[in-house]
């Protein structure tokens, strides 16, 4: 016992020496330079897009410039300036007059995020099967604050509880991730506690390589309730402990949508902004073209961490996002994802 103890010992000595110089944009640290628009009036912007609806065409340039540079707040005050001064609701407006990947991302752009994901939850779980990879998505990725928002939207909208959703239409070992997930109780402080990291990784080496059948508990507990800065030096620790990286034996040790639900936690924790540009990158590669995602991801991450995402993107597959965003799509879809890009 004492040789094991010592050597955690020494394993939080190594990790505190590591992990001082290290820092990483992650969710823990949100951006929030989204440009709000000088000499904002939501009424000028109301009539502008009523004048935009009316009449024979739809001045759809015009219903992108206005959308696009607002921020969400915004885009509600306009809504409410809508209704009072035409008596009607612009979604229902504008869904007359535009159709399409436009119609769903200007929809999408008139939620507030917690708004569209609670819909787009709701949709995943709606029906005969399950979308597990989008629940997965959604709330493994988001800090408390955001999944404390999106549980209230749901309530708001569907009055219904998420909680009870997720347990409803999910089982086993996923449906225990992402109800822990959901409690929105992970740590947000900055500081590393090496012993813990020490703790943990022996934790999780134990219920996962260390012998056969994974105890997914403990998993749960550290990848769900420790912040990201204190995962990152887990990380560290699990691989000298076990000499290989974290994802390796989650790999070997789950399958299906809890290995999924686990390396979305990994993924997050390391590089939040890198998994999201992996998404984008997926939904544009190869035969076709996965609007629902990119549509998902522009509009949800627009005020947060986009800036991080554009930059990270790059970084990984050598071209701007926009780039890629403008091969991939065409007409007023790619204008308006353009504009929320600029």
């Amino acid at each position: 016992m004492g040789s094991s103890h010592s050597k955690s010992y020494r394993l939080a000595e190594d990790i505190r020496k590591t992990t001082l110089g290290t820092t990483s944009l992650s969710a823990d640290e949100p951006s929030t330079n989204k440009h709000h628009h000088h000499g904002f009036d939501a009424d000028r912007d109301a009539k502008k897009i009523h004048s935009a609806c009316k009449g024979a065409g739809t001045d759809e340039k015009k219903i992108i410039e206005v959308l696009s540079s607002r921020t969400s707040e915004q885009r509600q005050q306009i809504k409410q300036k809508y209704k009072a001064l035409y008596s009607k609701d612009l979604e229902e407006d504008l869904k007359g007059d535009l159709s399409g990947n436009f119609e769903k991302a200007v929809l999408a752009l008139l939620d507030l995020p917690c708004e569209y994901e609670a819909r787009e939850l709701q949709k995943a779980m709606k029906g005969a099967g399950t979308d597990e990879s989008l629940l997965i998505e959604i709330l493994c990725t988001r800090n408390n604050k955001e999944i404390v928002n999106i549980k209230e939207a749901y309530k708001r909208l569907f009055d219904r509880d998420l909680e009870s959703d997720v347990k409803s239409d999910t089982s086993g070992s996923l449906q225990k991730i992402l109800v822990t997930v959901l409690e929105a109780t992970r740590d947000e402080t900055q500081q590393v506690n090496a012993e813990l990291a020490a703790q943990d990784a022996t934790d999780l080496y134990k219920a996962g390589e260390g012998r056969w059948g994974t105890e997914e508990l403990a998993f749960n507990v550290v990848l769900a309730k420790r912040s990201y800065s204190q995962l990152r030096a887990t990380f560290q620790a699990y691989e000298k402990v076990c000499g290989k990286d974290i994802e390796e034996s989650i790999k070997s040790e789950t399958s299906g949508d809890l290995e999924k639900a686990y390396l979305t936690l990994v993924s997050c924790a390391k590089d939040c902004p890198g998994y999201f540009a992996t998404l984008l990158h997926k939904s544009m590669k190869g035969g076709g073209t996965d609007e629902k995602t990119l549509i998902r991801i522009l509009v949800t991450r627009a005020e947060s961490d986009l800036p991080a995402i554009k930059e990270k993107f790059q970084q990984m597959y050598k071209k701007p996002l926009a780039e890629a965003v403008r091969s991939d799509t065409s007409g007023d879809f790619r204008k308006l994802l353009l504009a929320l890009l600029h």
